[in-house]
C-alpha cells in the first residue's frame, strides 16, 4: 500500500510570441538614398592619414561602425518581425520552394503552391 496519494495537475500554457522589432529600409526608396548619401558624406570625413598604430585604426573602425549606426538609426523604419514569419511553413515547403527555384518550371511551381495550401490547411485546422 503506498503511503501518498499521487497528484496530477493540468496547467494550461498559451502560445505567446515576443512583440519583436527591427529596423529595415525599402530597396530603392528615398530613405535608401539618404542613407547611402548619409554614408558617402560622412566616411569620406573620416581622418585616415595618422594610421600608424593598432589604437588608431581601432578608433577609425570604432568611428566607421559608428557613422553606419547613426545612419541606419537615422533612415530605417521600425517594423515588427512577426508580421513577417510563417508559423506554417515546414520542411516540405522549403523543399518543393527550393525545387521550383532551382528548375523554373511551371510544373513544380504548381507543386509547391499546392504544398503551401495543404500545409496552410493543415496548421490553421490544428489551430482551430
Amino acid at each position: 500500500m503506498l503511503d501518498h496519494a499521487p497528484l496530477t495537475i493540468t496547467i494550461p500554457i498559451e502560445e505567446q510570441y515576443a512583440n519583436v522589432h527591427g529596423h529595415s529600409i525599402s530597396k530603392g526608396s528615398k530613405k535608401e538614398k539618404s542613407f547611402i548619401k548619409d554614408l558617402i558624406k560622412d566616411i569620406s570625413s573620416i581622418d585616415i592619414s595618422n594610421l600608424s598604430d593598432t589604437k588608431s585604426l581601432e578608433n577609425v573602425v570604432d568611428l566607421f561602425a559608428c557613422i553606419i549606426e547613426r545612419a541606419w538609426d537615422k533612415n530605417s523604419k521600425i517594423i515588427n518581425i512577426l508580421r513577417y514569419l510563417k508559423y506554417w511553413w515546414n520542411t516540405s515547403c522549403s523543399r518543393d520552394l527550393e525545387k521550383y527555384r532551382s528548375t523554373r518550371n511551371v510544373a513544380n511551381w504548381k507543386q509547391f503552391k499546392s504544398t503551401v495550401k495543404n500545409t496552410k490547411h493543415f496548421f490553421f485546422n490544428q489551430k482551430i
